[in-house]
């Protein structure tokens, strides 16, 4: 049941192979397994892949079973369109575009399992990139509103500078009229006479002024501060929304990038693996002497080529035969006088006609 099974597999003619000794049956059984299992390794890379794109282990073993189908089907047709040739250079060149399909199909079927091979390997590039991106992206978040938070912080300490210019100049009036009450400098008199309370005027108006600068200035300064909590905020929030798109950086493609970025000769060897598994079918039958199964198919081949050349010759030969028993008859018919003279009346008979027409049609018009 599997040998027959593997014999379809491998596109044979059943009723040519079964006429055929054990031995060529169970050559193209080899084959034919050869044939089904690349479809399943096709199968099972191309779910791996695809589950990696749509995260739906049913979805990805649907559409992989049908890349699998679609592999087996273009392999099957590759082996069974091969035909065995009296020189190995004809049959290499025969061979050559269908080796050149299995080389795409081998690569195509290797990567999605390299990817699923070396997956710590390139977890760990990945984890590096998204570190990376994760750093690009608060730099450039931060850059966006740097300006803002530049321009607030900006304000706030003009701000607090205009509190605490004024600040120093209330202490300085104020060290001004204490010295003149102490005598120790200004007019260098001790007590509090015109020039003290002249100065502690300015200086109770300063203090007034300050009052006042630090009431509307602090107000201010809480409306920026509240401001920057808010930018800050804002890019805290950016940074955390960007954050998953960043996280689920782990898709095919950038896995495959990320397998590029890893040594590249074991990698390079599992696709020779590959590439030796889709292509041992054809090298088998290219590399194997005729068999029985082969001079059959040939033999078969040939004679319904020969009846088809039979039958062109035969349609040919009939089609000239009857054109020149045609020429015979009309050459024969072309001596008869009743036929001649036949026609002769006809003819004379038209002529008399064409001519009553065109009389009748020039009296009409005079």
């Amino acid at each position: 049941m599997l040998k027959r099974f593997f014999i379809i597999c491998s596109g044979a003619d059943k009723d040519l192979i079964y006429t055929c000794s054990n031995g060529e049956q169970n050559k193209y059984a080899g084959i034919g397994a050869t044939v089904f299992f690349t479809a399943v390794l096709a199968w099972i890379a191309s779910a791996y892949a695809l589950y990696t794109v749509f995260d739906n282990a049913w979805m990805a073993a649907l559409f992989g079973l049908v890349w699998g189908f679609l592999i087996f089907n273009l392999d099957r047709f590759i082996v069974s369109t091969i035909r065995k040739r009296d020189s190995f250079w004809q049959e290499l060149v025969q061979a050559s575009p269908r080796i050149v399909l299995a080389m795409i199909i081998a690569i195509v079927i290797s990567k999605p399992l390299e990817i699923k091979i070396f997956q710590k390997e390139i977890d760990t590039v990945l984890l590096k990139e998204k570190n990376e991106l994760a750093m690009a992206n608060k730099k450039q978040v931060a850059n966006y509103y740097k300006a803002d938070l530049d321009k607030n912080k900006a304000e706030t300490d003009s701000l607090k500078s205009a509190i605490a210019k004024k600040e120093k100049e209330v202490n300085d009036l104020y060290s001004t009229y204490i010295t003149e009450a102490e005598g120790t400098k200004g007019t260098l008199k001790m007590g509090k006479g015109p020039v003290y309370a002249e100065k502690r005027q300015k200086h109770d108006a300063a203090l007034a002024e300050l009052d006042t600068l630090r009431k509307n200035n602090l107000a201010k300064i809480a409306a920026k501060e509240k401001e920057a909590t808010t930018l800050q905020a804002n890019l805290d929030k950016k940074v955390t929304e960007t954050q998953p798109i960043i996280d689920s950086f782990d898709g095919l493609m950038a896995r495959i990038n990320a397998l590029g970025k890893l040594p590249w000769l074991p990698s390079f060897f599992i696709m020779l693996l590959f590439l030796a598994i889709e292509t041992s079918p054809i090298i088998a039958k290219m590399l194997s002497p005729k068999g029985e199964y082969d001079f059959k198919l040939e033999d078969s081949e040939t004679a319904i080529k020969t009846n088809l050349a039979q039958n062109t010759y035969q349609r040919d030969l009939m089609r000239s035969t009857d054109a020149d028993i045609y020429d015979d008859v009309y050459a024969e018919i072309r001596t008869d006088r009743e036929l001649y003279n036949y026609k002769k009346k006809k003819a004379i008979e038209l002529l008399e006609m064409q001519a009553d027409s065109f009389s009748n049609k020039q009296k009409s018009v005079m």
